[in-house]
């Protein structure tokens, strides 16, 4: 409802008083220096950015983390996760601690990128049998793309973190643990029970894996 015509023109009036009594007595109505340069503006927008990361995050697998942090590793250099003196590896752990504290990474195109290149994933250790046992097997099925070998004791300090990780993602405590499109397949008995029963290359089939030789 529109105010009458008499009370407007007395609340315009009355605006233009305290404007300038405000200017008499030399009332500054200047804005922050923070608000002019947009510093809160920015703040809020970094936090909204914050927030819309960390929801996107919650939706992806943290195995998916653990998987790009192993498949990153090159000849040169090995990403590890000792740079956080804080991590819990029972507990939760946010992706950018996988990725170096890179926040931009696209995940939704990164899972796609790691079950596309490294679908099947053996996490091993060079002196157990059954790990032997499960990489001659994956071997044998001549695998395309071949499976990708982490030997968890030949990594640096964050051997016992990843195992402890592994343990809490998968509900395997053991080696092998055979991750295909980020689920765990479980240990050596594990597979070599699917082997017999010729559900092994059907499971790795269905991940987009090409098994060459179904049949060893």
């Amino acid at each position: 409802m529109a105010l009458p015509r008499r009370t407007s023109v007395r609340f315009i009036i009355l605006i233009c008083v305290l404007l300038g009594l405000s200017w008499s007595f030399g009332l500054s109505w200047e804005l922050p220096a923070s608000w002019k340069d947009g510093d809160i503006l920015s703040s809020s927008r970094a936090k909204l950015a914050a927030a819309f990361n960390a929801r996107k995050q919650s939706k992806v697998d943290e195995i998916y983390g653990l998987l790009h942090l192993v498949t990153a590793d090159s000849d040169e250099y090995q990403h590890v996760l000792t740079s956080n003196v804080e991590l819990d590896p029972t507990k939760r752990i946010s992706l950018n601690d996988y990725t170096a504290g890179n926040e931009d990474l696209d995940w939704s195109a990164e899972v796609k990128r790691l079950e596309q290149e490294f679908p099947v994933v053996v996490f091993s250790k060079t002196f157990c049998p059954y790990s032997k046992r499960a990489k001659g097997l994956l071997a044998a099925y001549d695998l395309d793309p071949q499976a990708k070998v982490v030997e968890v004791d030949m990594r640096g300090d964050d051997s016992a973190a990843l195992k402890a990780i592994l343990t809490r993602l998968t509900q395997h405590s053991t080696f092998p643990n055979v991750i295909v499109c980020g689920k765990s397949l479980g240990g050596w008995e594990d597979i070599n029970a699917m082997h017999n029963t010729k559900s092994l290359a059907p499971a790795l089939e269905k991940c987009g894996v090409h098994v060459q030789k179904p049949n060893v």
